[in-house]
């Protein structure tokens, strides 16, 4: 059968999610489980990708890397998480974080940088959330106060994918509390410096291979010339990056749903139960059916909202349409995934129950649920 997600796709848009499904395949899948039982950081997996250009899709080439759209950013997005969601989640941030740098750094700024990212010898990360704000913002109490030509940063970030590993870092901290949401500003600094501390690496349900850290900041100087866009911008800068990254998790989510689903259906063509494969059960093919409907459907939209976002137009609604709906998706076709194996869904043995664990962050990450149906329902009044 004629693989029809291809239909509207560009040859080019065809080529990068090809060499993504190699490279997912061939290097990424043979070490996802033991990564996973060991939470050992894919070193030696980053720099193949880096050496393919996918740790530089999203930065333009005069800074070493591939310029690749959108769209193409989400196929690979796409790939990798079918076979790892927490690999896909160390690009997608690391992605996303070089993608804020050249869309509001210095010239300086970029070329300092977006080469060291686009090959993969500095990995990003970028910190807002805090222990006790997440989606409130309004709750933030990071600081970075002047001294001189410096800002002094002090505060806590929670919940830093790529954290610990970082070698450049977006931090988004309040320069002056009185101007309110004005107050706040975003800096591109260097996690190797003195007063960056990584307090601990967080033990997770899943994504054990994507480590998420506290990092600690303790009086940190950031010289006035890592002001990422205008002081007092933080806020425009940070929310500008919102829609592209919920529609990159859409697609991790919809990616780890596709791998659970080929994995049962692996399993239903092999398994047999008086003599005939499990499959040919009407139950455990309506199941299937059903699984395959739901997969199909959320690619298609997240699809439709990539594209939307790369011809620039206002998405937002359309992002959390395509986050909500593939995230809560997938950790239902992964749980009906794992049940189709049964008992031995249940065990490390088989992928399926690393997707169940790995897909749940992904309607939490990024924006909750909740957040996602609150910006939907806005969007309708």
């Amino acid at each position: 059968m004629a693989d029809r997600s291809t239909a509207f796709l560009t040859e080019q848009q065809i080529m990068i999610r090809d060499a993504a499904r190699r490279l997912a395949a061939g290097v990424v899948a043979p070490t996802a489980a033991e990564r996973d039982r060991t939470s050992a950081w894919p070193r030696a997996e980053l720099k193949t990708l880096a050496d393919g250009g996918f740790l530089g899709m999203l930065i333009p080439e005069e800074y070493g890397g591939v310029g690749a759209g959108f769209v193409e950013f989400c196929l690979a997005q796409h790939e990798f998480a079918a076979v790892d969601a927490g690999l896909a989640t160390i690009l997608h941030v690391h992605n996303i974080t070089a993608m804020c740098i050249a869309a509001n750094g210095t010239e300086a700024q970029k070329r300092n940088y977006l080469p060291a990212m686009a090959h993969g010898e500095a990995i990003g990360a970028t910190l807002i959330s805090e222990p006790q704000a997440g989606s409130d913002t309004a709750a933030l109490r990071a600081t970075a106060q002047r001294d001189g030509d410096c800002f002094v940063l002090n505060g806590t970030k929670q919940f830093v994918s790529n954290g610990s590993e970082a070698g450049v870092a977006v931090v988004l901290a309040q320069t002056d509390k009185s101007k309110g949401k004005k107050g706040w500003s975003t800096f591109v600094i260097d996690p190797r410096q003195a007063g960056y501390q990584v307090s601990r690496i967080e033990s997770k349900l899943g994504q054990h291979t994507a480590h998420t850290a506290q990092i600690v900041f303790d009086n940190y100087r950031a010289p006035a010339t890592t002001l990422l866009a205008e002081e007092g911008c933080g806020y425009s800068t940070i929310l500008g990056s919102l829609s592209d990254g919920r529609i990159g998790i859409a697609f991790i989510a919809a990616g780890a749903a596709r791998g659970a689903l080929d994995a049962a259906l692996q399993y239903a063509n092999e398994r047999e139960v008086s003599g005939k494969t499990i499959i040919e059960l009407q139950g455990v093919a309506f199941d299937l059916a059903d699984m395959a409907a739901q997969v199909d459907v959320a690619f298609q939209y997240c699809l439709h909202t990539a594209q939307l976002c790369e011809a620039g137009m206002e998405c937002g609604k359309e992002a959390s349409i395509a986050k909500l709906f593939a995230s809560e998706m997938a950790e239902k076709v992964c749980s009906q995934a794992l049940q189709i194996h049964g008992g031995y869904g249940y065990l490390t043995d088989f992928p399926v129950e690393r997707y169940y664990r790995d897909v749940r962050v992904t309607s939490i990450y990024e924006g909750t649920s909740h957040i996602q149906k609150l910006i939907i329902a806005r969007s309708l009044a």
